[in-house]
């Protein structure tokens, strides 16, 4: 079955920078368009970015000029680069691989990141 696992979550302080990777199983990747979400305690799941299978990119205007999706098809993984965090980035963070025709949508863990102050 279809599994994504996120990875580089973690503690950093506000100004600095973390990449988290999604690894995905199976052969879904490739057709995906593939989305990182987050969530705070208390609060909507919100999209923070998406990348279609032809490498079309769209941001939340909250991580606008901060974060880079990419994805290697190859490696069947997701980035997301997150540059000059803010303590307000504190959330669990999601990878999500959907497909709209094909009536898919498969979310990972979640790896929290937490900035502080």
């Amino acid at each position: 079955q279809v599994q994504l696992v996120e990875s580089g979550g973690g503690l950093v302080q506000a100004g600095g920078s973390l990449r988290l990777s999604c690894a995905a199983s199976g052969s879904i990747f490739s057709i995906s368009v593939m989305a990182w979400s987050r969530q705070a305690p208390g609060k909507q799941r919100e999209l923070v970015a998406h990348i279609t299978s032809g490498g079309s990119t769209n941001y939340a205007d909250s991580v606008k000029g901060r974060f880079t999706i990419s994805r290697d098809n190859a490696k069947n993984t997701v980035y997301l680069q997150m540059n000059n965090l803010k303590p307000e980035d504190t959330a669990v963070y999601y990878c999500n691989a959907y497909y709209v025709l094909g009536g898919y949508d498969y979310w990972g863990q979640g790896t929290q990141v937490t900035v502080s102050s």
